[in-house]
């Protein structure tokens, strides 16, 4: 759920999308047998820092069509609140405040259900509180006693601990006081949330849940965060849920997953949590989990396509992860191909900006539950309302109710229209009290073809049929328009002559989405994929020397080898790239714009990379400083350590990131995405010879841009000469292009060390443009082009100072032509130079502009250079801007 805030002001389409969103949350819980939903959020100002406010009369309502659906869908709301933060709790008018608030819920929203979380807070006590309690814990215990009984005892009540997490017991989870005080004071029947060994939990051992049991005496409830993102606005989980045994699910009063904060996001991390209560959760053994029997086609493709991986043995003999991602995936590609968009979305502009609904599974057989979780880090960047979803080892007596409405509410839902022909529904619902069918009965033929997409509220279809959606899209958009099979039968366009036919885009394939769950896995590890482009990339950076042009003794056979492992290494990111574009011209926009953000950094960095190892390959490389690197850097690489995972920011692309030898250059790195979703790619590859006429005609075409007095053209090379010329001939080997589908349109030029350069054009450079340009007459006025000329006659001005040299040794010179709108590849150009640059031993660049180009004055500026004060030596018309490495 997005803010409270924010959804109280924002328009009515953003309050109309909260709610699809929420209707589609509950929908999937109702199909895949999970049954709660906990609100919240602490986002949400009356849910936490104003908790002593009553809602007002718009937000009742909307908390109403929250409360609504969910029981239209027979999942159980569960309303939470979190008073920890200032509330006295010897003080009966905060006691009566309290009451007050969730009389509110109880009377007005008709809830039964209730939460009371103490997480994320100061366990220090007021003087009044300590006159009157032993300890923190006895206050929080004695006030959800008496709140508990206050409410009639609910048949569900729970209490989230302030020691949430076995990281946060105090001195440890058996000797913690705090922990044994909750577990004898607390009523039995309240039911204590858990996170596990840590605040995000790479596993949860059996015998951690068993010591903990006995200490809170009763099952815990398990709030898993394995899947929450709010830590880091560069990381998303596509992965599995992981890490717990199946042999938990009996020993725990439910789960509660704290998923992404885009609600399109959670696909699997929801479908795969559904999968593993379903794989036990009554105790008999299976094998293989929502499929037809063990000879299902998908199932045994994906034990073919397993056997012989490097990847770690299961030894969980009722759940796999990996088929239960391949199972997720399988249903999500369908989603994708269904025209869908939400009025007014924009795209984040960098990670996650609004938070969505999250899901858990309480554990019983029809039981689960979508919970809000709270966030737990002391300052999130942003915390969603989540839904956890809960599963209950106990029975519900609405179990039965549920599954009987959900079969009554498919069988009277309309198919959606789509491209896709239309199929039955791939995981039908699961019947709770059969011990001895499969959990989720999948048709195997049908999903050795294809899934069709999940059947959609009514009122979300007719919001994707709406044509004016598709039409403000594609406004300043590159994405060529999706054809639709309706689109075709009303107009069949037949290309003339000297028509080109129309755009087709390439549909994502199950491979794309594999491949993107594995670029974005988990908490504390990458996808098989991910980590063999990190150790591939690693190795080429550290052994390549062996191809560099300055090696005296080359190995015929490790240059064979080096060269072999760099071009697999560019096909695994051109992967990259291809899915990017592929997702990018998805039909569903929706889905598109909550991963937006995610696809367009990982394939901005693997650009970047890509480009690096291809220069590599080429060009002469300073072994020294790569092996130092190397060595630097080994060590945090891989997610490797006991840290949470926010120790490990930015994900995959930071590994990247700090893995190139700029690493610390954040801002050439912070490259945020377009407002609207685009599938244009540009690609970066170094300098070749046969680029100098394309780089001189943007040389040539951006200068005039900033110049009044035209050139003549009977001298088309000139001002590329001027400019450029040097660079092209006597250092190209720290030259890049930047290219599009139409050619050359940028280029990126520099030199390691500026004074060996400068001898080297006055030695052959500047002669043989005297020679190519004769002297103009110097007495009469001379034109632009005149004077151009005349600086290759001059003498030239004395050198840099050596004050200045010693910290910006490196010349650089980039520039794009003005057709290219995207901002973030001047970054990723100016990335791949001053990485070659300082791989060479360079510790500063700089550049030189003319005073009077305010152009190329701003485009260096957000580039990261700065305008270098003035030092006698300098010219005087020229301005001089620098940039440390």
């Amino acid at each position: 759920l997005p803010e409270k805030g924010q959804v109280a002001e924002a328009e009515h389409a953003q309050t109309a999308e909260i709610e699809e969103n929420v209707k589609e949350l509950f929908r999937r819980e109702q199909k895949w047998g999970l049954n709660s939903y906990l609100y919240a959020p602490k986002d949400d100002y009356k849910h936490r820092m104003f908790w002593r406010e009553l809602y007002s009369v718009e937000e009742a309502e909307q908390l109403m069509t929250l409360i609504g659906a969910a029981k239209e869908h027979g999942i159980e709301f569960i309303y939470a609140i979190s008073p920890g933060l200032d509330i006295t709790f010897s003080n009966q008018k905060e006691v009566s405040a309290l009451k007050r608030k969730l009389d509110q819920a109880s009377y007005k929203f008709w809830l039964q259900v209730f939460c009371l979380t103490f997480d994320d807070i100061d366990q220090n006590m007021c003087p009044a509180d300590k006159e009157v309690f032993s300890s923190f814990a006895h206050a929080q215990v004695s006030i959800t006693n008496e709140i508990y009984q206050y409410l009639g005892e609910p048949q569900t009540f729970l209490f989230c601990p302030t020691e949430y997490c076995g990281t946060f017991c105090y001195p440890n989870v058996p000797q913690s006081p705090y922990l044994h005080t909750v577990g004898e004071k607390l009523l039995p029947d309240i039911d204590v949330l858990w996170t596990g060994p840590k605040v995000v939990s790479k596993d949860i051992p059996l015998e951690s849940i068993e010591e903990v049991s006995k200490i809170f005496r009763r099952a815990p409830v398990i709030w898993d965060n394995i899947h929450a993102n709010d830590y880091d606005q560069k990381r998303l989980f596509l992965g599995p849920y992981k890490g717990r045994s199946t042999e938990l699910i009996p020993r725990l009063k439910g789960v509660l997953t704290n998923p992404n904060c885009e609600f399109e996001s959670n696909f699997v991390a929801i479908h795969t949590l559904a999968t593993w209560y379903k794989s036990n959760m009554n105790g008999v053994r299976k094998d293989v989990v929502m499929t037809d029997g063990e000879d299902s086609t998908v199932s045994i493709q994906i034990k073919l396509e397993n056997e012989g991986s490097d990847e770690e043995l299961e030894t969980d003999m009722l759940y796999s992860p990996q088929l239960a991602l391949k199972l997720a995936l399988t249903e999500w590609l369908g989603e994708f191909g269904v025209p869908h968009q939400y009025n007014s979305r924009q795209i984040p502009q960098s990670g996650a900006k609004s938070a969505t609904i999250d899901i858990s599974s309480l554990a019983s057989p029809s039981l689960c539950s979508s919970t809000t979780v709270t966030t737990v880090f002391q300052q999130p960047i942003m915390t969603p309302a989540i839904p956890p979803l809960c599963l209950d080892t106990l029975t519900h007596p609405m179990a039965k109710q549920t599954e009987e409405e959900a079969e009554k509410k498919d069988s009277d839902e309309e198919p959606m229209e789509m491209v896709v022909e239309k199929q039955d529904d791939a995981v039908p619902h699961v019947q709770a009290d059969s011990e001895d069918k499969q959990v989720g009965a999948v048709q195997a033929e049908k999903m050795a073809e294809d899934l069709k997409p999940m059947d959609t509220d009514k009122e979300s279809l007719a919001e994707s049929k709406s044509p004016e959606v598709s039409i403000q899209e594609d406004l300043g958009s590159d994405i060529a328009p999706m054809q639709t099979d309706e689109q075709l039968k009303l107009d069949i366009f037949v290309p003339g002559p000297n028509e080109k036919p129309l755009f087709r885009a390439e549909p994502l394939t199950i491979e794309d989405l594999c491949l993107l769950a594995e670029l974005f896995y988990l908490p504390y590890e990458h996808g098989p994929k991910a980590i063999q482009m990190l150790k591939e990339f690693n190795w080429l950076r550290a052994n390549s020397s062996v191809v560099s042009i300055n090696c005296k003794r080359k190995d015929s056979e490790k240059v064979t080898e080096w060269k072999t492992r760099a071009k697999m290494f560019e096909e695994m990111c051109c992967s990259v790239i291809n899915m990017f574009t592929r997702l990018s011209n998805s039909a569903n926009r929706t889905i598109l714009y909550d991963l937006y953000s995610y696809i367009w950094d990982v394939k901005s960095i693997i650009s970047m990379v890509k480009s690096f190892v291809l220069w590599l390959g080429m060009y002469e490389v300073t072994q020294t400083v790569i092996s130092l690197r190397c060595r630097s850097q080994s060590s945090a690489q891989f997610l490797k350590g006991d840290q949470e995972p926010w120790a490990f920011r930015g994900g995959l692309a930071g590994e990247f990131q700090r893995l190139l030898p700029i690493d610390g250059a954040n801002d050439l790195f912070y490259q945020p995405p377009p407002s609207l979703p685009t599938s244009k790619i540009y690609s970066i590859r170094p300098y070749y010879p046969k680029d100098e006429p394309s780089v001189y005609k943007i040389c040539k075409e951006m200068y005039c841009e900033g110049t009044e007095d035209p050139f003549s053209d009977q001298k088309p090379d000139l001002i590329g000469d001027r400019l450029v010329g040097g660079l092209l001939t006597l250092s190209s080997d720290y030259g890049f292009v930047l290219e599009d589908e139409e050619g050359i349109c940028g280029y990126a030029l520099g030199t390691v060390d500026v004074k060996p350069f400068v001898k080297k054009c006055k030695l052959s450079w500047i002669p043989f443009m005297k020679e190519k340009y004769h002297k103009p007459d110097g007495e009469k006025d001379l034109t632009e082009a005149e004077k151009m000329i005349l600086s290759f006659h001059e003498e030239e001005e004395e050198g840099l100072p050596e004050t200045f040299l010693s910290n910006f040794p490196s010349l650089i010179k980039v520039d794009i032509h003005a057709k290219v709108t995207d901002p973030s590849v001047a970054k990723s150009m100016m990335g791949c130079l001053l990485s070659c640059l300082k791989a060479n031993g360079s510790h500063g660049a700089f550049c030189k502009v003319r005073q009077s180009d305010k152009r190329m004055l701003d485009f260096y500026g957000k580039l990261g250079c700065f305008e270098v004060a003035q030092m006698e030596g300098f010219p005087k018309d020229v301005i001089i801007m620098g940039r440390s490495l």
